[in-house]
């Protein structure tokens, strides 16, 4: 993930939970993605250092064990640059130009100029990030799959070349609920319509509130449309009775300013142990550094013995 400060509630339904699970099935490495920060946010880099910290205070409040796995930083295991470098050399750029993200991206971010070589190259590092662990399994989801799929065009290409040194890493698809925003939108934090990871009660109460619900439920006895409705797909996160709660709407048996005042309550008590967590990791000051030092003296060992390997191949020596 990109260190882009507090996670939100996307992030955690969305991934971070499916990754506390893998750390039992799985050799994971999770790693913290200063260097494809600055691909979008080159200009002001001032926050990265504490956005990482936040960032990973995040991921271990979500259940992330470094114990279980290797937490590190991209940035302080040069050889993922290298590797990028000569990932670069045999990489077309068609295949960046068909990039789904990239010309997204170039459409819908209009106030920041993402006309450089770091940006169109981005794909690139990404399979370096993966490649240079030698990884067999990337969890994603289906909107990602283009992605991985580059990246295991990138290995087969290479590996064309130069013998089957990486392995073509294999889709771990990740069922996932949809969070969307306060506003129905995607939930981002550039959007200001995300819910932090342990938000406070006050702010989910006046964040709740907000949320856009079914416009043609004007009085409580009309019948709903929960489908549409922004507090409805919270419902059916948080509460375990979500089927009885669409049925209630439909049939006109609640109304909005209720189903709101039960969501508050369900998100608080679920959120709860999240916040104690979090407060509990926060007390120790040295933590987060102590994970991320010896996460990133494994994973630099580890891929120094991959670009051993490569410079071998590639550059005969």
């Amino acid at each position: 993930m990109r260190p882009t400060g507090r996670l939100h509630l996307g992030h955690l339904y969305g991934a971070l939970n499916n990754w506390a699970s893998l750390q039992d099935e799985y050799e994971c490495y999770y790693m913290v993605a200063d260097w494809h920060a600055l691909t979008t946010d080159y200009a002001n880099t001032a926050a990265i250092p504490s956005n990482i910290r936040e960032m990973v205070i995040d991921w271990l409040t979500a259940g992330i064990d470094p114990d279980k796995c290797t937490i590190f930083t991209q940035s302080e295991v040069i050889e993922h640059a290298e590797l990028n470098l000569l990932l670069g050399m045999v990489t077309p750029l068609g295949w960046l130009f068909r990039c789904p993200t990239y010309k997204e991206q170039l459409s819908e971010i209009k106030d920041k100029d993402l006309h450089n070589l770091g940006f169109l190259g981005y794909p690139v590092l990404q399979a370096a990030d993966i490649m240079i662990y030698k990884a067999h399994a990337v969890p994603v989801g289906e909107d990602q799959l283009p992605h991985l799929e580059l990246t295991r065009e990138i290995v087969r290409r290479f590996n064309n070349f130069y013998g089957d040194i990486f392995p073509e890493p294999q889709a771990r698809l990740t069922k996932s609920a949809r969070v969307p925003g306060i506003d129905a939108r995607k939930m981002s934090k550039s959007y200001g319509n995300s819910i932090s990871i342990a938000e406070d009660a006050a702010v989910i109460k006046q964040k709740v509130q907000k949320m856009f619900t079914d416009p043609q439920k004007i009085r409580a006895n009309d019948p709903g449309h929960p489908e549409g409705c922004v507090v409805f797909a919270f419902h059916s996160i948080f509460n375990p009775e979500g089927k009885q709660r669409e049925v209630e709407c439909k049939n006109s048996q609640i109304g909005c300013v209720a189903c709101k005042a039960q969501l508050v309550s369900l998100m608080d008590k679920a959120m709860e142990p999240l916040r104690e967590k979090r407060n509990s990791i926060l007390k120790d000051k040295n933590l987060v550094d102590d994970i991320l030092s010896a996460g990133n003296k494994k994973a630099k060992a580890f891929a120094q013995q991959t670009m051993s390997e490569v410079r071998k191949t590639v550059l005969h020596r």
